[in-house]
């Protein structure tokens, strides 16, 4: 009895990005030939080209745009007094809960929103085992184990500097830290005066119990980071929010999340009269962030501005908003937008013994924060999902925007005889000679 060839089935677009990724040069596992590592990718020649055009952006749009906005690179290692006194050694953790039969690891909240499409970030451990043992939910590893009752584990990755043990230390889990830290000599060095930000491109790393989704959930990733210190009597005094102050974004605020309504559109000057948006400088962040977006190619009704519930908020901070994309697989947050308050330069002040403040016209102020956070790997992810074209004739190819494409220019001869290569080749580094990327190809059929 012959049997039933079985049908290709058709691959989601998430599969399909990803084979494109490891076919033309853009993404592939770390240490591949050895099996990988979870949570752990490199970036070939062209998506290294990519993302240096999204930090590119970045740049333009958040620091080269002001003229008080200022860029550091720092080290990715710091000393765990660093860590003790911004809290995260305290606080930097999430609920992990273990199979009693094969043992394996997972993260809990997560687990509950795979399983009953729930948002269950923020709840406490006994409100997650409450809802794992309500609903049944298995270990998705073995499909039969019981859950253990969640615990909490530390997201920083730990190591030891020098050849003594006891001298600990940790892989910054943000970039923010730095900037704190340096916050003194910045400003005494920039003679810098209110308001004024400090930036920050770099690696930062979490130990993620479960990373999945490709790009989204990474032990090892990269972030753009701007602290932008501000007077706290200053706070709804931005001093460019009448050029912001008109910009449309879709917002959803906690009463809309209580009540289990969609985002509203509203304006940054109506979201900051109402109160959903905290004050001034956050609307401001919020208006760049969606031109920003919209310059990577992803289009409005794809994003939305969600105001974190209080359970949500980190603990360094008075109001998160956070800038979510529409991935196929659900709401990504790709941008956090917090208002830190003055909580990371006291407590560095409180333990470090050095004093955080600015003079301002005679009076002593320690600045409050403002920080929008942008994590690279995301938002590339988020572009290439949004830039796949797929024809009818099958050929496949990305649609960036302008500012993204690794390549300006292409130069090819249009036929291999009569100098033509010759002179194409010349073209070819005239054009880099001016910096513009370009790329030559006198193989293809045109």
């Amino acid at each position: 009895m012959s049997k039933t060839k079985k049908e290709p089935q058709e691959k989601t677009l998430q599969e399909e990005i990803v084979d494109v990724c490891l076919r033309r040069g853009i993404v592939f596992p770390t240490a591949e030939i050895y099996g990988g590592a979870a949570g752990f990718y490199d970036y070939g020649p062209v998506g290294t080209m990519i993302r240096q055009n999204i930090i590119n952006l970045f740049r333009e749009t958040f620091i080269n745009s002001e003229d008080n906005i200022y860029e550091i690179s720092t080290s990715t290692v710091l000393p765990e007094s660093v860590f003790k006194a911004s809290g995260h050694v305290k606080s930097f953790h999430d609920p992990l809960t273990q199979c009693n039969k094969c043992k394996s690891m997972h993260r809990a909240d997560h687990l509950i929103e795979a399983s009953l499409g729930l948002n269950a970030e923020g709840k406490s451990n006994d409100e997650l085992f409450a809802l794992i043992s309500e609903n049944g939910i298995k270990c998705p590893t073995c499909k039969k184990g019981e859950l253990d009752p969640p615990r909490e584990f530390n997201m920083m990755l730990k190591t030891n500097i020098g050849p003594v043990d006891g001298n600990t230390a940790y892989l910054r889990p943000e970039t923010a830290q730095n900037i704190f830290i340096n916050f003194r000599r910045i400003a005494h060095s920039m003679r810098a005066k209110l308001p004024f930000g400090i930036a920050q491109v770099g690696k930062a790393y979490r130990n993620e119990i479960s990373p999945r989704n490709f790009l989204v959930r990474l032990r090892e990733f990269e972030q753009m980071e701007l602290e932008m210190f501000v007077d706290p009597d200053e706070l709804n005094n931005h001093p460019r929010f009448e050029e912001i102050e008109d910009v449309e974004i879709r917002f959803l605020s906690q009463e809309a999340q209580d009540k289990g309504e969609d985002p509203s559109t509203i304006t940054i000057k109506e979201g900051v009269e109402k109160n959903l948006i905290y004050n001034q400088y956050i609307g401001y962040y919020m208006a760049i962030e969606s031109l920003f977006l919209q310059n990577l190619g992803i289009p409005e009704d794809k994003f939305r501005f969600r105001h974190l519930m209080p359970k949500e908020t980190a603990h360094y901070s008075k109001a998160n908003y956070d800038l979510e994309i529409i991935f196929p697989f659900g709401i990504v947050e790709c941008i956090g937008l917090a208002y830190r308050t003055d909580y990371d330069l006291l407590k560095h002040q409180e333990i470090s013994g050095m004093k955080m403040h600015i003079d301002v016209e005679g009076k002593k102020v320690i600045p409050h924060v403002i920080e929008p956070s942008l994590g690279v790997d995301r938002l590339l992810y988020a572009v290439l999902l949004n830039s796949y074209i797929k024809e009818e004739r099958k050929w496949t190819w990305f649609k960036f925007s302008n500012s993204l494409a690794p390549w300006v220019v292409l130069v090819t001869p249009l036929q291999r005889k009569d100098g033509l290569p010759e002179e194409a080749n010349n073209l070819f580094w005239e054009i880099k000679d001016y910096g513009i990327e370009a790329i030559y190809d006198q193989t293809g059929a045109i």
